[in-house]
């Protein structure tokens, strides 16, 4: 199986965490819509493709390699400066609900450990997420 583009990789992390707990609710689609719209990553990304890689992405874990074989081709994909932007787009879908469950924290942990991302970095990009979605009730 090919690479993904950078673009599809992305969309990938925020699938996969989304599907993590095997329920991606609307908050969740809704979010990945958000960041392909207004993340300057996705400036020349053609909207219409997302769902599309979304099914790509579905696909893909169903196949040999799984989970495992989509995030190693992922990384793979992935230039090294795209990689903190690829795990805080995949934190934001897993904290936009303000419940993260345990399968979406594993899964953010599989991802932390393909990008080779430093604590300090997934710590910055955790209390950041938290603090632009914090509601005063």
């Amino acid at each position: 199986m090919p690479l993904p583009s950078p673009h599809e990789a992305l969309i990938y992390l925020m699938v996969i965490t989304s599907a993590s707990d095997r329920d991606m609710t609307d908050v969740e689609l809704a979010r990945i819509g958000d960041v392909v719209r207004t993340w300057p990553v996705f400036e020349d990304f053609s909207h219409d493709r997302l769902v599309g890689i979304a099914q790509d992405c579905q696909k893909s874990l169903h196949e040999k390699g799984g989970l495992e074989g989509v995030l190693a081709r992922v990384a793979e994909a992935l230039p090294e400066r795209l990689r903190d932007t690829a795990y805080a787009a995949a934190f934001e879908v897993a904290a936009v609900d303000l419940e993260m469950r345990l399968e979406e924290v594993r899964v953010l942990q599989l991802i932390r450990l393909k990008l080779d991302l430093d604590t300090l970095t997934v710590a910055a990009i955790a209390r950041a997420a938290k603090a632009r979605l914090r509601t005063l009730t």
